[in-house]
């Protein structure tokens, strides 16, 4: 039996719980990992992490959001398939939580699908009352951001979260900073507003590639959630991909002069800040790298130059 809550009283239903699902949640205390997909992910780091998990775990749905009450048509439309004189296919939005069992038996949950355009504050409310409900250990997001970093080095990445400490002592690569908001950062705020824990990992991707598949990133933001959650996702699936993309950079670098003196000099300031020798970026340079991300990032197939 299905049980559907309204997004307040007297509105329409915002979600629907499976129940049978949801039975076999009791008492387990799931960790959620937050993958709605937001209006910044350089290397597509969301999407990557969230497909891998949808194909190679076994997977059901537990919540169906109500995806006509919360997105807006004309600026995200779905994509239909016209053949010779007839449409063939829709792929329609969805927002949907998942329960997950990892290949340790290990059942979490996962929220995927586009961040919503309307009703933030009824879908934080409805997701509070889910976490609540299912009494969610940790929430974990992460996702990408286009930084002034080499491809040629290790990944690194800002880790922040409501528990001081459980982000410890890791490096901060700026200070403080306004940024856009975004539906998950909203959620992680108002976790630690009701004393629950939210945790994250926002992974540098190099700004000249930002727009394609950096699956190096994603491999590093599944690394870090294993860590901090002790699941068991897919990270070696990624790793061949990893490689040939890499392959595929390195190739297209060497292709060019100016390329290879861009990536040398990004090389070399970050060596020199991994030393503690050079300077954080500035708030109007982090805020210029986002604004150039926005701007250009209108297709998922742009090459990575």
């Amino acid at each position: 039996m299905a049980l559907t809550v309204p997004s307040h009283p007297g509105g329409q239903p915002l979600f629907t719980v499976d129940e049978s699902v949801a039975e076999s949640l009791t008492d387990h205390r799931p960790v959620l990992l937050n993958l709605l997909e937001g209006f910044v992910d350089g290397g597509q780091v969301i999407r990557t992490t969230s497909d891998a998990i949808l194909e190679h775990f076994v997977h059901e749905p537990l919540v169906t959001f109500d995806h006509d009450q919360l997105h807006d048509y004309r600026s995200r439309r779905p994509t239909m398939v016209f053949d010779a004189n007839r449409y063939i296919s829709v792929d329609n939005i969805s927002v949907v939580m998942h329960k997950v069992t990892d290949p340790h038996g290990e059942q979490f949950l996962m929220l995927a699908g586009p961040e919503p355009d309307l009703k933030w504050e009824a879908m934080l409310t409805s997701l509070l009352h889910l976490i609540e409900r299912f009494d969610v250990r940790m929430t974990v997001t992460a996702h990408g951001v286009p930084m002034a970093v080499p491809h040629t080095r290790p990944t690194t990445m800002t880790v922040h979260g409501t528990d001081p400490e459980l982000v410890g002592d890791e490096r901060a690569w700026f200070g403080r900073v306004e940024v856009p908001a975004s539906l998950s950062a909203l959620l992680e705020y108002r976790l630690g507003e009701v004393g629950r824990t939210g945790h994250g990992f926002a992974i540098h991707v190099p700004h000249y590639i930002a727009q394609a598949k950096f699956p190096s990133a994603a491999v590093a933001a599944m690394d870090s959630m294993a860590k901090v959650t002790g699941l068991a996702l897919p990270v070696e699936e990624l790793r061949p991909a990893m490689s040939t993309t890499m392959t595929e950079i390195s190739n297209e670098a060497n292709q060019s002069d100016e390329i290879l003196r861009v990536v040398a000099e990004l090389e070399r300031q970050y060596d020199a800040y991994m030393e503690r020798d050079a300077e954080l970026p500035s708030a109007d340079e982090i805020g210029a790298e986002f604004e150039r991300f926005l701007r250009e990032n209108d297709t998922d197939d742009n090459p990575p130059f």
